[in-house]
């Protein structure tokens, strides 16, 4: 039972966050702001990437996305719903059209619970099938996932998998329910660099099959490349840079930007700058500071 959405134009709604602020207080009364002001649009069937480095937001504005988090200013909209204002009850609804893929493949799995397991309870809560129509759904996933014959993993616990292994389990269970919109915080930062672009094409595989929309939120501006279409670029909590990922990729223009590009690996020569040389912005603060507020410590990091 694949979902095939190619018309994305009137299958899947797009998400708009507007003018998204929040605000966290510490002991103190001193506020600080996580995220500020932020505003883009994922349109339909389209990838759009969240980039920065740790603490700059983009783990706090995926939170508001997924209803985790309630933006203290702005709104954050998938079609007719206000994220923000959604109750419990309704928000168990929008997850069925919403779903996160996480960071660690590790920790994000019950040790306990088999493969099987992990995939069918979606399948029975959101979708109402059971027995023969929920196994034969579970097959499906794992295919599509790659994690073939199904059979070979059905009765398999996380601690026999790879972390590979593991991600594609999360993967198939956000896709278990049917979703319009994936939102991947950091899909690939735990996976061994050898495991990565498998992946990052099987995402953008996913997305061109099944007319997804997908948020994707890294550090890794590369990676960036292989899935989305559009990058936005944080920095303290505020876009810095907002374009086409290709164009931004070749042709930054904000001197963060050149600072993430600047920390990716290379084989060959890669450009280097003497410490006189960096920016301010080198080694970036998480949050910014509200009303005269002193920096959060590393413990106290948001996003």
């Amino acid at each position: 039972m694949s979902t095939d959405r190619s018309d994305t134009s009137t299958a899947v709604p797009p998400l708009v966050v507007e003018n998204a602020r929040k605000v966290y207080r510490q002991r103190g009364g001193r506020k600080v702001a996580a995220v500020d002001g932020v505003s883009f649009t994922v349109e339909p069937g389209a990838a759009v990437g969240l980039v920065g480095a740790s603490g700059s937001g983009k783990s706090t504005l995926a939170g508001m996305v997924t209803g985790s988090e309630r933006p203290t200013e702005g709104s954050v909209r998938f079609g007719d719903l206000e994220v923000g204002r959604l109750g419990r009850r309704e928000l168990r609804s929008y997850h069925s059209r919403v779903q996160m893929i996480f960071q660690d493949p590790y920790g994000a799995l019950n040790p306990l619970h088999t493969v099987g397991y992990t995939v069918v309870r979606p399948v029975t809560n959101f979708l109402h099938l059971d027995g023969r129509g929920a196994h034969e759904r579970v097959v499906e996933l794992l295919e599509t996932v790659g994690l073939t014959p199904p059979e070979q993993y059905l009765g398999k616990l996380p601690h026999q998998l790879s972390g590979g292994q593991r991600q594609r389990v999360l993967i198939a269970r956000a896709l278990a329910c049917e979703p319009e919109l994936l939102v991947a915080d950091e899909p690939v930062s735990m996976l061994d660099v050898s495991l990565r672009a498998d992946i990052l094409r099987l995402l953008a595989q996913l997305r061109q099959d099944r007319g997804l929309s997908l948020l994707y939120i890294t550090h890794d501006l590369l990676s960036a490349r292989v899935v989305t279409d559009q990058l936005l670029v944080l920095n303290k909590g505020r876009v810095v840079e907002r374009g086409e990922t290709k164009q931004i990729l070749q042709h930054p223009q904000d001197e963060y930007t050149v600072t993430l590009l600047d920390a990716i690996p290379r084989v060959g020569a890669r450009r280097q700058r003497s410490r006189d040389e960096r920016t301010p912005n080198e080694r970036p603060s998480d949050v910014v500071v509200v009303r005269g507020a002193h920096p959060m410590t590393r413990e106290q990091r948001h996003g």
